[in-house]
């Protein structure tokens, strides 16, 4: 059986940057705790290690003033200017591991609100970095995920409108969204924001999964850029699969297969991509 991974898979920079800024602090042995606001990545294999390492998770605001105060490491999706400022408030030492282009959308957000535009954020309202981004908006932020949202959108002739973009959402659903908006003849100021790594890492998915009879997305159940890995090789490759671990492999899914592909989220690390390629390529 012929296996090829996408040269993309893996940890992409923002998230090899969190999880590095979280082992180099580990090193350092202070004494004070080391938290990370939220997991550092959605996933799990990476997290247990690091609460195996004394590091724990701080989930939510309200666990900020029961945590015993020490080092906060905000992870690559990063936080509202609200959460940020609670957690200096309450004396916290903050280590900022923020994805640089993740901070750059606070910064755009931050500026066009305060000039006077309304924010769109195209993306998941329910993941953390939109939540983080909402955050930075000195008016209110919407959010669109999908058509019917556009529809609940007030109107907005006459006014500015910025439209910015989860870093890791779907380069072509961002467009066609877009496209809905524009339609509606709004003073629009759009900017894509969704990463270079992901649109690489989508568009070659998109290419190996049209050309192999299986394949294998290898990720986090929480990750959302994973799961949009998924949606767009399952279009391509009915027989796709989405696993965390080599554990999650099941022999039968390519019994008749003669190439098999293998493409992985950005939070995925480098050890578990190759115990699959390994699997795959010696035991099936």
């Amino acid at each position: 059986m012929e296996v090829i991974v996408a040269k993309s898979a893996g940890f992409c920079f923002g998230v090899k940057r969190a999880v590095d800024t979280v082992y180099e602090q580990i090193s350092r042995a202070e004494d004070k705790p080391i938290y990370t606001y939220g997991p550092i990545i959605h996933n799990e294999e990476v997290v247990k290690d690091l609460a195996e390492k004394g590091v724990q998770v701080m989930e939510g605001e309200e666990a900020i003033a029961e945590k015993k105060k020490g080092i906060v490491i905000i992870r690559s999706h990063g936080v509202s200017r609200h959460v940020q400022e609670h957690l200096e408030q309450n004396g916290f030492q903050i280590v900022d591991a923020t994805c640089p282009f993740v901070k750059k959308i606070h910064r755009i957000v931050e500026q066009e609100s305060q000039n006077g535009s309304s924010i769109i954020i195209i993306g998941n309202p329910s993941h953390p970095e939109v939540e983080g981004i909402v955050g930075w908006s000195s008016t209110p932020a919407m959010v669109v995920e999908n058509a019917e949202d556009i529809e609940k959108l007030p109107d907005f002739i006459g006014k500015k409108l910025c439209i910015v973009s989860q870093t890791t959402f779907n380069y072509k659903k961002f467009k066609d969204l877009v496209e809905k908006i524009q339609k509606k003849g709004y003073d629009i100021t759009v900017l894509n924001t969704i990463c270079n790594a992901t649109q690489e890492r989508q568009i070659e998915a998109k290419r190996i999964s049209a050309d192999v009879d299986g394949m294998l997305v290898v990720g986090g159940k929480h990750s959302s850029n994973t799961q949009k890995l998924y949606e767009i090789c399952k279009k391509e490759c009915n027989n796709t699969h989405f696993i965390q671990t080599t554990d999650d492999l099941d022999p039968a899914w390519f019994g008749s297969s003669d190439r098999v592909g293998i493409t992985a989220g950005a939070s995925t690390p480098n050890n578990i991509i190759e115990e699959v390629q390994t699997h795959v390529r010696f035991k099936f």
